[in-house]
């Protein structure tokens, strides 16, 4: 089934929309300060809801509901340490990054340990996010393949130019606003969603729970040889536990919440301190996000016991990937104009990530490198102007890298991206937390640790791919692999 055109006109509308406030943020751009963080001039709940639209992504939409669907709430369960996080880098680490009124993560590098220390973040950041955002657009390309007529590669060039064009104009007010407009785009397709399956279902809500409860689908289990198994809740670096998923959540909002240039960009956007701590609360809002996008693909679940499909039975035994259950319930039981609103939002979960991610990197690029290293002391009009230049190269690079992937493989790819990102952003949160809780250890100590983790993580990643003798192998879960990077 394809787009009716009522759905095409509802995603046209929305897409001009988007380019509209980036040309109209345009307007405002006049210096650097403006571009990178708004004249540090937002409330907290804006710069919140924000956060919420950077955080949630195309896994919040697709990922969520096709695990719940398959398996069960697992996936659920590190979310649950946000709030501890959150709480945490509030009142400790946030005043770090305040201090000074710093622009980028790195500039905090550079106090501590030094500029080698500060430029290894910032490339490391630059690299893998260019790996990142190109597999998000090259996702996205191939969900609108799936609901339009257009191929993937011109799915890839219309997302691309217009998510590039609104952020490289528009600086990072429109990626704030834009984010703000998605997050409320993304949640009212779900809620949609949700109301159709249980308008649809004979026993409307009570059904969706009394099967889910019956088959065990909102526990905290594992998929094991076709059967759903609850996980243990001991400790144990070879198996998935309760405790491990809880503190591999810890390790990863800390992550998210401490090292991550989207949202110390954000914490620099904010008017002060205390609004930009309002604004990591409301950032909070996340968890009952995920949980209900979790409960969608439950209600999914249930919904196609009761109206089954071929396709949606060979999504549940693995013949077809889980993560097109929601499109395709979308292309084929909502009305022409509704599924297009749908369908907008599953963009808009991508396009927040890429917009923040694309404007993340030209502030890192033009501040943290060029700025620092390269060309010091012009005007600011002149580095305003490599900042546009940086994010439309930026966009360039990110259209080619998902055409790139086109030729390949897409489990190839999510594996090239995990081993990149381990390899070049392991130990970054131990990094950060070094300087942070300790006054001891300079550039050199660091140094040190950044070749260990890195060797630690080739050996996690040729062990993976059993490229090293059998003595060599890793004792461990390597769904942890993370939390130890960070350790070492």
């Amino acid at each position: 089934m394809k787009f009716h055109w009522l759905d095409i006109t509802t995603l046209i509308t929305y897409l001009l929309l988007l380019v509209s406030m980036g040309i109209y943020f345009s307007l405002r751009n006049t210096s650097t300060e403006n571009y990178f963080v708004g004249s540090r001039s937002y409330s907290g709940w804006v710069i919140g809801l924000s956060m919420v639209g950077t955080s949630i992504s195309s896994v919040t939409f697709l990922a969520y509901p096709a695990d719940s669907f398959k398996t069960a709430w697992l996936r659920f369960l590190p979310n649950l340490m946000l709030p501890v996080v959150i709480i945490t880098t509030a009142y400790f680490f946030l005043p770090f990054f305040r201090r000074n009124n710093i622009i980028s993560a790195y500039e905090y590098l550079e106090d501590r340990f030094g500029p080698s220390v500060r430029t290894y973040g910032a490339v490391t950041f630059f690299i893998g996010q260019l790996v990142r955002i190109s597999l998000i657009l090259y996702l996205l390309s191939l969900m609108l393949n799936e609901v339009t007529n257009l191929s993937v590669i011109q799915s890839i060039l219309l997302a691309g130019i217009i998510v590039g064009l609104y952020t490289i104009i528009g600086g990072i007010e429109a990626v704030i606003w834009t984010d703000v407009i998605q997050t409320f785009t993304l949640l009212s397709g779900g809620v949609i969603c949700l109301v159709v399956i249980i308008h649809q279902l004979p026993g409307g809500l009570s059904q969706i729970m009394d099967v889910a409860i019956a088959n065990n689908k909102l526990t905290f289990s594992e998929l094991k040889n076709g059967i759903l198994q609850p996980v243990s809740w001991g400790i144990s670096l070879a198996n998935k536990t309760g405790i491990m998923m809880l503190l591999l959540g810890l390790s990863w909002f800390f992550q998210e919440y401490v090292t991550n240039q989207n949202m110390i960009q954000r914490y620099a956007a904010a008017k002060n301190v205390q609004e930009a701590r309002k604004a990591m609360y409301i950032s909070s809002i996340n968890i009952p996000i995920w949980a209900f996008f979790m409960f969608l693909g439950t209600a999914l679940y249930v919904f196609f016991q009761v109206f089954p499909t071929t396709a949606a039975a060979e999504m549940l035994d693995g013949t077809q990937k889980a993560e097109d259950i929601l499109p395709y319930f979308i292309m084929h039981n909502l009305p022409p104009g509704v599924a297009g609103l749908i369908i907008a939002a599953a963009i808009a979960a991508a396009m927040s990530s890429l917009d923040s991610s694309i404007n993340a990197m030209a502030t890192v690029g033009v501040h943290d490198i060029y700025r620092r290293h390269w060309v010091k002391d012009r005007e600011d009009k002149h580095y305003l102007h490599v900042a546009w230049c940086l994010a439309t190269a930026v966009t360039i690079v990110m259209i080619i890298g998902a055409y790139i992937l086109t030729q390949t493989q897409t489990k190839t790819l999510q594996d090239t991206y995990n081993t990149v990102g381990s390899i070049v952003m392991g130990g970054v949160l131990g990094l950060y937390l070094l300087g942070f809780c300790t006054r001891r250890g300079g550039a050199k100590a660091v140094w040190f640790g950044v070749v260990l983790t890195i060797l630690f993580s080739l050996w996690t990643v040729l062990a993976k791919q059993n490229l090293l003798p059998a003595g060599l192998h890793v004792p461990f879960d390597l769904y942890y692999t993370g939390i130890i990077g960070q350790i070492v």
